[in-house]
């Protein structure tokens, strides 16, 4: 765009006057409205190539209304605006409901509706040349200004920030866009896929029509050509200013900007007095151009941006604690546990027992699994969430929160295992490039005495797939957040982590523990007492990825080591430049990644001392451990690449204690 507007503004003299950029704004509110109309079709997966022959009978009945039904402004454009969206039902009522063919349905529509405006045109032209309707509004919307801006121009803003507003921040909005990404897998998920379809259609025909209507402000004249070739102009537009013509992938602004560009480009080679054939010429070119680079962008749209979006920083590793003595020795305590739902569960990041000894766990199909006591053989899915459920806590009420990777955090009733959204979003950090409230990466969470949920998000800047970039950069990406369920407010306490994991609340309450898995160690943040707000570290210099933490029955904690640090790995992280050359010039599965295939858990006190650790040398059972849980003197195992759950005795330990007693008290029928 800044290029077009360049070039096209040195060539053409007084391009950048006041006066010319007025009558290019006029112009620009009708074309971008069509574009908007445009893009919105494109968003969910279609085309509509009869904007053209749309926008000619919107500016043949607005003209017919005022002139010859002498109807008021505001009911003629009302009427319009119906009309042309009742074309756009047409074309969604066939392409959503009857799932016909965008492209041949909306050539036919282009087709029939032109030949009815060629039809009201020899009928009605010529007395509307005799015609001539005059109203202050009617001149406000064709040649006024509200205040400097001409009257198309701030009706194409109120539109485009109301666009906006539901594309990106609204409900009917992110189901466009999902439907448009992939309608097969938006049907699946429940996505009313057919009536989505039908209104997006709809609402580009109420733009279509109410762009006819300006242009009937600015002309007041219809004629045979009005509108012909539009749809290649706004095709053209709405692509090159990058929106995916696959769906899905787009935003108001590219709209706009690709608006701006073809205006520029239209109006300069008309300036510029090139023959006719040019103009057609110049926008098939920038629309190949356009097709082109969509299509690149995404076959490489990886590379490019490990090339300019990657950004490793310098980590410096302290020397890990010994594992040949000491309470990190190696050894094979893991070696023979107990093995729960061999190949019925795939990905248990997380499992947890409520107060009846039930056994919960998440899998990659987005189901919460329950297995039933005392065995454990048999199961049931308890509830489906979508999206990698990660950590899971219980509340007071018994009622199951689980972090979803990609989703938020969510909830599972006990009472109807209705499953709610409790919250997707935080406040946004001033200084922040990228939009840092979605959630992205939710990852474990715990309840603390006074309700509030505290959660990590382990990366801002990518998607859970992409976790091993974030470990490339090891760069302070994560935070933790905290949830008011009496406000119902979410907002980030702590910010600038290193892949912050596991959390849990302390035995006394006053503080959260949690994991910084790439930095190695375990830090403490206080709830209360005169630290209140601070983070401090507790336990440093492991040997390897903490993950998931929860409590022990002595007053102590557990955490799940996930992989083992790597001398390689911990030489690159004090070389930024080597890793980030590694990243533009090496596949992803290239790269030197944490060491995963060790599966190990440790204990420790609120000091951060090390008590014991139990270890699966082998990689037999359980090569990847990221989360357990203490119940009744058991041990039980989760992670994220196994397809199993185990389980395995604890000697000395409390054969009566559950976590939800350590929490929220005794329960009847417990002796604890």
């Amino acid at each position: 765009m800044i290029i077009v507007v360049g070039v096209v503004g040195s060539l053409l003299p007084n391009f950048f006057t006041g006066s010319n950029i007025g009558i290019l704004a006029r112009q620009y509110g009708e074309l971008a409205l069509v574009v908007l109309a445009m893009t919105t079709v494109i968003l969910v997966g279609g085309i509509d190539l009869s904007v053209g022959s749309n926008f000619a009978l919107g500016n043949f009945l607005m003209l017919y209304f005022l002139n010859l039904a002498d109807l008021p402004v505001g009911l003629a454009a009302g009427l319009v605006v119906l009309i042309c969206g009742s074309v756009g039902l047409v074309n969604g009522v066939l392409i959503g409901y009857l799932r016909l063919r965008a492209f041949l349905t909306t050539l036919v529509t282009l087709i029939i509706v032109r030949a009815i405006v060629d039809l009201l045109l020899l009928e009605y032209a010529q007395d509307m040349s005799m015609s001539f309707y005059s109203s202050p509004l009617w001149d406000l919307m064709g040649l006024g200004n509200v205040s400097i801006f001409p009257f198309s121009f701030v009706i194409l803003v109120i539109v485009a920030v109301i666009a906006h507003v539901i594309f990106s921040r609204s409900g009917p909005g992110w189901r466009l866009l999902a439907i448009g990404g992939s309608r097969r897998s938006a049907y699946n998920m429940g996505l009313p896929v057919k009536r989505i379809v039908c209104l997006a259609y709809v609402v580009s025909g109420m733009l279509v029509g109410m762009a006819g209507i300006l242009y009937a402000a600015r002309l007041s004249g219809a004629g045979t050509d009005t509108g012909l070739g539009l749809e290649v102009l706004v095709l053209t537009a709405a692509i090159l200013g990058g929106n995916s013509l696959g769906g899905g992938r787009g935003s108001v602004t590219k709209a706009m900007m690709g608006a701006v560009t073809v205006l520029v480009l239209t109006n300069g080679v008309l300036r510029l007095g090139l023959n006719s054939g040019s103009g057609p010429m110049v926008l098939g070119l920038a629309l190949l151009f356009a097709v082109f680079v969509d299509v690149r962008w995404m076959k490489n749209r990886h590379k490019l941006l490990n090339t300019v979006y990657v950004s490793p920083t310098l980590m410096e590793m302290p020397e890990p604690r010994t594992t040949d003595e000491g309470p990190f020795k190696v050894n094979d305590r893991l070696s023979k546990v107990d093995v729960i739902g061999l190949g019925d569960v795939e990905s248990p990041e997380d499992v947890i027992l409520d107060d009846e000894d039930y056994l919960y766990c998440g899998n990659r199909h987005g189901d919460i699994v329950r297995f039933t006591p005392p065995e454990y053989k048999t199961y049931e899915i308890y509830a489906h969430i979508g999206g990698a459920p990660l950590g899971m806590s219980f509340d007071k009420d018994g009622n199951l929160l689980v972090c979803v990777g990609g989703m938020g955090l969510y909830m599972v009733a006990k009472k109807d295992r209705a499953v709610t959204l409790v919250t997707d979003e935080t406040n946004r950090s001033f200084f922040s490039i990228i939009d840092d409230s979605r959630l992205r990466l939710a990852d474990d969470l715990d309840v603390a005495p006074d309700g509030k949920i505290y959660f990590s998000e382990a990366t801002v800047r990518y998607e859970m797939h992409d976790w091993p970039v974030d470990a490339l950069e090891s760069r302070g990406n994560g935070r933790i957040v905290c949830y008011d369920p009496k406000t119902k407010k979410t907002r980030t306490v702590v910010r600038n982590l290193v892949f912050p994991n596991g959390v849990c609340t302390s035995h006394d309450g006053k503080s959260i523990l949690f994991a910084e898995s790439w930095g190695c160690r375990i830090n403490r943040y206080w709830l209360e007492g005169p630290k209140k707000g601070t983070v401090e570290v507790l336990a440093d210099k492991l040997p390897g990825y903490p993950d998931n933490i929860n409590r022990a029955s002595d007053g102590t904690y557990w955490v799940a080591i996930m992989g083992m640090r790597s001398p390689a790995l911990d030489l690159a992280l004090r070389m930024p430049d080597f890793r980030r050359r590694m990243a533009r010039r090496m596949a992803a599965d290239q790269w030197l990644f944490p060491n995963l295939n060790i599966g190990c858990v440790a204990r420790f006190d609120d000091d951060g001392e090390i008590i014991e650790s139990l270890w699966d040398r082998k990689a037999a059972n359980h090569p990847m451990i990221t989360s357990m849980r203490e119940h009744k003197g058991w041990l039980y195992l989760g992670g994220i690449t196994n397809n199993r759950i185990g389980r395995i005795r604890l000697e000395g330990q409390n054969n009566r204690w559950t976590g939800w007693s350590s929490y929220w008290g005794k329960k009847s029928g417990e002796n604890a």
